[in-house]
């Protein structure tokens, strides 16, 4: 069992900056595959990126170049680094724990509560 708790995040104008932490419990973090997801009003849930135990990482292409996804598996946390923000990234953001390397919300098996973010224009 993980348990994940999202915060960071908050109100920003366009062209800033947020980094989001993802904080997890339980002794088998490093294991896991840590994505990034957001849920805009309305919208179903995206894929943002990803980063697999070893560290390699993957991105959605809207965000590739902005955001910078790392871990820290001595914290069992996980960040997501936001910059450039733009009125269209405004989502709930959650992170998720999973076996696998993919951009599926349905491959994800442990999800924290959300953190929102709102970029102003």
């Amino acid at each position: 069992q993980v348990q994940l708790v999202e915060s960071g995040g908050g109100l920003v104008q366009a062209g800033g900056s947020l980094r989001l932490s993802c904080a997890a419990s339980g002794r088998t973090f490093s294991q896991y595959t840590m994505g990034w997801f957001r849920q805009a009003p309305g919208k179903g849930r995206e894929f943002v990126g990803g980063i697999r135990w070893s560290g390699s990482r993957y991105y959605a292409e809207s965000v590739k170049g902005r955001f910078t996804i790392s871990r820290d598996n001595a914290k069992n946390t996980v960040y997501l680094q936001m910059n450039s923000l733009k009125p269209e990234d405004t989502a709930v953001y959650y992170c998720g724990a999973g076996r696998s390397a993919t951009d599926s919300n349905n491959d994800y098996l442990y999800w924290g509560q959300g953190t929102q973010v709102t970029v102003s224009s």
